[in-house]
């Protein structure tokens, strides 16, 4: 997203994936260098006039993710303040700004991120598909598949993934289905979230115990920095980020009313404003001294 200092969006597009833990640095270098052309081209602004760079990515919890990413960032906006944060925190930025809130995002991975009046933080989850990323688009497909082969072994009851996915990935041999998640899960497992809402509202018993799980898991991320931040007994706005949520009427009330359960005065919302608005609006308080004449978020 390319705004101006006023935050005026000037241009905006979507490309590939960008989380470098998982896609790769080259390839979320090649994202973000394509989506800087296109908003610079679209707005006809070259990217020595950008003052500012705020990315919001995924991965950039960690230390050395942040160091590569501001160098590349540096290099494609020679003349510009360049900060990289989290995906969470410019998640939070477009839901409250700098206010009191949290924000639970649910796509391929999940977190949780909140912060209180007097500015404490905390976070919950994002620590990937090997070791967290509980009720994520990810989790959730390879919950499914544990579904499959449970059944395929007689350890579980039968449900109609067992049909659907083989169906939905043109992979009718098992094998074959096996061979790919071990080559690219990431490929694989966000693809079979919307086949396991549709067998939940088919009534398919599995189906619907995924989900309620998944439902359990992201609730306990929540509700977890709400503890930390010690806001059950308040009234904070909570907003659902991501592409889980909006899918399954019976997932999204599960996970409101767990959340309720610990935190009765939340106002639970979806995510009205993109991200790489929240990021764009840190670009512009980053150089606002300075009183940048553009600023470019990426996300």
């Amino acid at each position: 997203m390319l705004v101006d200092a006023r935050g005026s969006v000037l241009a905006q597009t979507v490309t590939g994936p960008s989380n470098p833990l998982r896609a790769g640095f080259e390839k979320t270098f090649a994202s973000l260098g394509k989506a800087a052309d296109e908003v610079l081209s679209a707005a006809r602004v070259d990217a020595s006039q950008v003052r500012a760079v705020c990315a919001g990515m995924a991965g950039a919890g960690r230390k050395r993710v942040v160091k590569r990413v501001m160098a590349q960032l540096a290099q494609m906006f020679p003349k510009s303040d360049v900060t990289v944060v989290t995906d969470m925190e410019i998640a939070l930025e477009a839901a409250v700004g700098e206010g009191q809130g949290v924000v639970l995002i649910a796509g391929t991975g999940s977190a949780a991120f909140g912060r209180r009046k007097d500015g404490l933080t905390a976070r919950a989850g994002g620590l990937g598909p090997w070791i967290g990323d509980e009720g994520s688009a990810y989790d959730i497909g390879r919950r499914a598949v544990v579904a499959v082969a449970r059944a395929r072994d007689l350890l579980g009851p039968v449900t109609l993934l067992a049909e659907m996915i083989p169906s939905a990935l043109e992979c009718p041999a098992w094998e074959e289905l096996a061979d790919r998640i071990a080559q690219s899960p990431d490929e694989v497992f966000p693809r079979i979230f919307p086949l396991v809402v549709e067998a939940a509202e088919a009534d398919d018993g599995p189906a619907r115990e995924i989900l309620f799980g998944a439902a359990i898991g992201l609730a306990a991320q929540a509700v977890a920095v709400i503890r930390r931040l010690e806001l059950y007994n308040s009234a904070f706005p909570l907003t659902k980020a991501g592409g889980v949520f909006g899918h399954s009427e019976f997932f999204d009330q599960a996970v409101e009313a767990l959340i309720h359960s610990a935190a009765a005065k939340a106002k639970i919302e979806r995510l009205r404003t993109l991200p790489a608005m929240g990021a764009a609006r840190m670009a512009i308080r980053l150089e606002r001294d300075a009183a940048p004449q553009v600023a470019h978020a990426a996300r």
